[in-house]
């Protein structure tokens, strides 16, 4: 029975350096010596593709190095279950995740890696107030609980970052480059991400996502126009709108057409009674120049017609059999050649890249959104529509049981606009939220409403209680807008921490302790579902993943993925418990027969001597059951 200890690979999320090197030692063997790369061999299989130059075009700045090894650190904390806290724990499949999203993303990635068919993300627009950080990255865990006021540190130093920093850009940009590198790993190949930006950052968030994601997965900018009437002039321009960069993750992505309506069906008519029905003009002219598509054409009445600079769109016997079926025309004068393009044969519109009116939603609509949930007041800075981003759901055709993740999540609107479209499509899409817990200031004017709100509710003052709340009371107004409704508007609270796993910590002042912790290194304050739910998370499966619990040999067993994964973290095993404990087990796997292995994991502390643990992992062996863990 292998014990999983705090510096076992089960301990940790997800080793994406490491998983980069053995996919470089599969591509290239003979790139490797005594384990290590060897960057001389490699550059010779190369070859060609080598960019050697010294000079090159990208996005550098100080930092960039610091930032990429944020994305490739494991961590190693959990994520830990608060059912008192969340609605509809046993049947939801929505998780809203409180913690620093750097930490979270790491620890999501064994689990939903390749998972996700959208990500919104409206990170701080760095206008100078709205972009709080800790100095220190070297513990990010510790930095989490600093930063929530969980621990106490002399040395902690927060600040805004203003624009009289040397490192304004810099520092904006060395927190988002390992956020975006690890989001684009939870995408699936069809999967996209959106992410919302004003000025301060658009250039460098572009540069950014040209080099996380590839400049040839960049789709397009969308442009929000957030207010309809002037809100001030600030001495340069009266600004109106915001940005909205779009990046699929490889070519299977495909933007959804949006619904038509009778105004956009008002340019189609029937002026000839074509029997194919309403239709409107058409270019025939190609956009790229092609030599073999240059050529004359002649009229009915013999006329010339001589082609476009670029030529024609199609070959010359496509566009004659388009002429012969009626599809392309000549003017009266035949002098223009007319192309027909049917309203019959559309299946939607073409999204365009203009967003604006009641379709998306403004940022007033937003907070009167908010006010319904929060008697009047509106808590939150800048929150989005409800429309704004259900109409960025359907432009990412998400459906069934598709996944969206949002880890900004400020106002909850991405969870409430999930289950919105889910009630308009009768689709069953799941979200993952995550929000940093930041502390709220009552003395702090931009914080007052916020800091208000919280104490009205009674809760703690931090940002991450206004969104929980929020979708709460969204979910009981959708229920009670649709009394019949029987869609899941529940969701799951977990919250960062550090791992259940005690490490060695060979610093110990007092030895003795140290080696008392080392024999039973499950942390004393944990429960039982803390540790259960970091087994899902470091084994790589759904946090919503069903969960079966019996009574055998009057133990806790829990079976967990139709047997996937089996545990029993009960504290005291004895010898005589061993043999129908392990027969139990076994019986149950048995009945469900799962097509993978099944993995065991008992509490190492439990047994009550090296006896009972050999005998209960020798009897599940014979009954097939190899992969035995305790911890």
């Amino acid at each position: 029975m292998k014990k999983i200890t705090g510096d076992a690979p089960e301990a940790r999320s997800a080793d994406v350096l490491a998983e980069n090197v053995e996919c470089l030692k599969a591509l290239f063997p003979e790139a490797f010596t005594e384990g290590k790369i060897d960057f001389e061999i490699l550059k010779q299989l190369l070859g060609a593709v080598l960019d050697q130059r010294e000079e090159k075009y990208g996005l550098n700045w100080h930092g960039k190095r610091q930032a990429r090894q944020l994305a490739l650190t494991p961590s190693t904390g959990t994520l830990r279950p608060c059912p008192e806290e969340s609605v509809d724990w046993d049947a939801t499949r929505n998780l809203m995740i409180e913690g620093d999203n750097l930490e979270v993303l790491k620890l999501l990635q064994k689990s939903y890696a390749g998972k996700v068919k959208l990500i919104y993300i409206d990170p701080p627009y760095n206008t100078g107030k709205d972009f709080i950080y800790p100095d220190n990255y070297r513990d990010n865990i510790r930095n989490y609980l600093e930063l929530t006021g969980q621990v106490d540190s002399e040395n902690r130093k927060l600040s805004s970052n203003t624009e009289a920093s040397g490192r304004f850009h810099t520092d904006w940009l060395s927190m988002m480059y390992p956020r975006l590198k690890l989001a684009r790993n939870l995408l699936r190949s069809d999967g996209v991400l959106f992410v919302s930006v004003d000025d301060h950052e658009v250039a460098g968030l572009r540069s950014l996502c040209d080099e996380v994601f590839g400049e040839e997965n960049f789709f397009g900018t969308l442009i929000w126009q957030h207010s309809i009437q002037p809100k001030g002039y600030s001495g340069k321009l009266s600004v109106h709108h915001n940005f909205i960069l779009c990046y699929q993750r490889g070519n299977d992505f495909t933007l959804a057409s949006l619904d038509r309506t009778e105004d956009h069906n008002k340019n189609y008519s029937n002026p000839d009674n074509d029997p194919n029905g309403p239709w409107r003009p058409g270019d025939v002219r190609n956009a790229l120049y092609r030599p073999n598509l240059i050529y004359k054409i002649m009229t009915p009445s013999g006329q010339t017609i001589t082609p476009p600079p670029k030529g024609w769109r199609w070959s010359q016997e496509t566009l004659q059999s388009k002429i012969h079926s009626g599809e392309i025309i000549f003017s009266d004068d035949e002098t223009k050649i007319i192309r027909k393009i049917y309203l019959n044969t559309l299946e939607g519109r073409t999204p365009e890249t203009i967003l604006f009116g009641k379709d998306v939603g403004t940022t007033r609509d937003a907070a009167s959104e908010i006010k319904r949930h929060f008697d009047g007041l509106v808590p939150f800075d800048t929150p989005k529509p409800l429309d704004l981003l259900r109409h960025l759901v359907k432009l990412s055709g998400a459906m069934d049981e598709d996944v969206v993740v949002d880890f900004f999540a400020g106002s909850g609107t991405t969870g409430e606009s999930v289950w919105r479209h889910n009630l308009s499509t009768k689709h069953l899409l799941r979200w993952i939220l995550v929000q940093l817990p930041e502390p709220l200031d009552p003395n702090n004017r931009d914080q007052k409403t916020a800091s208000e709100s919280c104490e009205k509710l009674g809760k703690p003052h931090n940002i991450a209680e206004l969104t929980k709340e929020r979708l709460r009371r969204a979910g009981q107004r959708i229920k009670g807008e649709n009394p019949m409704l029987s869609g899941d508007l529940g969701f799951r609270v977990f919250k960062l921490d550090t791992s259940n796993i005690r490490a060695w910590n060979p610093g110990y002042e007092n030895l003795e302790q140290a080696l008392r912790d080392s024999v039973n290194h499950l942390k004393a304050d944990r429960s039982e579902q803390d540790i259960l739910y970091e087994l899902l998370l470091k084994l790589g499966l759904d946090l919503c993943v069903p969960i079966e619990t019996r009574m055998i040999a009057g133990k806790s067993v829990h079976l967990i993925g139709t047997g996937t994964l089996i545990t029993c973290l009960d504290e005291r095993i004895n010898r005589e418990e061993v043999e129908p404990l392990a027969n139990g087990i076994a019986q149950w796997q048995s009945e469900l027969a799962p097509a993978g292995d099944t993995t065991v994991v008992f509490r190492d502390s439990a047994f009550a001597d090296d006896v009972a643990k050999t005998n209960l992992t020798a009897i599940l062996q014979q009954h097939g059951l190899g992969n035995v863990r305790s911890i």
